[in-house]
């Protein structure tokens, strides 16, 4: 392996990686042998979703000795996930040092990665990881390991057949022991808008996860509504597209500062949280809901440099109603002409608005079924939460049927903390869920196990390794 004399070692390119990962795999004895028995048409797990939780999904099966999986997205390949699409940040807001979907594998990360290519001059240099270059990163990570992913298959329904889940993608027809719900945050519902959005012609707003045109607003006056991360990228978006004003419009008094579960973020929390009573979980979600999680100061910034951008805080959306072919704004505080209106408002979960999960609503077990929290700590929100078991599992309703299906998305942060909601646990987080997933399908074999372990009659020794000592003469005194 060639190594440079300046930058004693790290590999000299991106070739000279790739042949350090097979090296580094092969130490570790990886990926192991497979181990589930063959079901002719039947996946042993199908993944849903192609994007960075997808492919670690895959990934840590694979680490586990499961390998006939594979994973259906409804973008064409290199595409999955928000990165080029409808992601509006200019970098990832997670620390360039985060191991990522790595697995414990040095030189599968970002940095490695990075700096095989660009040295590491340049990767000291790097603030943030800009995330077209972070969506080229995910493109090679699949790529390296090998990934199964079926690109433009949407998938259109899953359905629980018995000890199996049979799945409509990209208009195939699939079963799978288990089946992995990788949607990332939009998880398993659809953008959230307030009914005071649909007062007005729908050419008027967007989501701020919609595909919108931001060329198309340049000379335009344009309201986001909220105050995280994805309202300061969408505001900036359109700022640096050339809209005349942005008026930036927030129902709380100020805008929230502190990252609460980034400053108590470590390793215990991350393996410790799922160990806790349902009431300390709830309290932590709520608190945190309560302080919610400010947008970082770079994206801020990247607002606030623009002179036609205005923050209002204390304004919550009283009304919109459309006048002379714009929209007027109403808040307390008075009544504002725009021309587009972005509401940065998140995500539901909501299985009745996503037709794929139909066959599931009502039968999911639901944190508000699981637990009655204490007055004053109510939050509707929370308890819609799917209430998962421990490898993600949707749970069944008292009385109802258990079905193979695990939701490693955003919605598991009630249940398993954070580690589904971000780069820097995923790897902690796919390496439970395949572990878990593992170990129930084994258990679900068990007989067929036990009866290998009877049948195995392949011997260690032949007979020819020693000699009987009563075939040899007597020793005499």
């Amino acid at each position: 392996m060639r190594y440079t004399h300046h930058n004693i070692g790290h590999p000299a390119s991106l070739a000279d990686l790739e042949v350090q990962i097979l090296r580094d795999m092969a130490l570790l004895n990886l990926p192991p042998r497979a181990w589930t028995p063959d079901m002719p048409g039947v996946l042993d797990v199908a993944v849903i979703g192609g994007g960075v939780m997808g492919l670690v999904a895959l990934a840590a099966l694979q680490r586990v000795g499961i390998v006939n999986t594979r994973a259906f997205d409804r973008a064409p390949a290199g595409r999955e996930g928000p990165w080029i699409t409808y992601a509006r940040m200019e970098t990832l807001r997670t620390r360039k040092e985060a191991a990522g979907p790595a697995l414990g594998l040095p030189s599968l990360t970002f940095r490695a990665w990075f700096e095989a290519q660009f040295g590491q001059a340049a990767w000291d240099e790097m603030g943030l990881i800009p995330r077209q270059q972070w969506m080229e990163y995910l493109v090679w990570y699949r790529r390296m390991l090998n990934l199964p992913v079926k690109n433009d298959a949407p998938v259109t329904s899953v359905t629980p057949k018995g000890p199996l889940v049979e799945l409509v993608a990209g208009g195939e027809t699939v079963l799978a022991r288990r089946v992995v719900i990788a949607t990332g945050l939009d998880g398993l519902g659809a953008p959230t808008m307030p009914p005071v959005a649909a007062r007005v012609p729908r050419r008027f707003v967007a989501h701020g996860a919609d595909m919108i045109d931001m060329a198309a607003l340049a000379g335009k006056r344009v309201a986001v509504v909220g105050a995280g991360a994805s309202a300061m990228d969408n505001a900036a978006a359109a700022l640096e597209a050339g809209a005349a004003s942005v008026d930036i419009f927030i129902r709380r008094p100020d805008i929230p500062r502190v990252d609460k579960f980034t400053g108590i973020g470590s390793q215990g929390m991350t393996q410790g949280y799922m160990g806790l009573p349902d009431a300390t979980k709830w309290a932590f979600m709520v608190e945190g809901e309560r302080a919610q999680i400010p947008p970082p100061r770079h994206s801020v910034l990247r607002v606030s440099r623009h002179a036609n951008a205005r923050f209002h805080l204390s304004s919550p959306i009283l009304d919109l109603a459309e006048e002379s072919g714009a929209v007027a704004v109403t808040t307390p505080k008075g009544r504002y002409p725009v021309d587009f209106a972005i509401f940065a408002t998140g995500f539901s979960v909501d299985f009745a608005q996503r037709p794929e999960f139909a066959a599931l609503d009502g039968r999911v077990r639901l944190w508000r079924d699981a637990y009655v929290p204490p007055p004053g700590l109510e939050h509707e929100g929370i308890g819609a939460m799917p209430y998962l078991g421990p490898a993600f599992e949707f749970l069944p309703k008292a009385g109802g049927e258990a079905f193979n299906i695990h939701c490693f998305a955003y919605p598991a942060v009630p249940s398993h903390g954070k580690i589904t909601s971000g780069v820097p646990s995923i790897s902690d987080g796919a390496t439970r869920l395949a572990q878990g997933i593992a170990r129930s399908i084994f258990v679900e074999d068990e007989a067929l196990h036990l009866q290998n372990f009877r049948d195995f009659a392949a011997p260690e020794l032949f007979g020819d390794e020693w000699t009987d000592a009563d075939l040899k003469e007597p020793f005499h005194v």
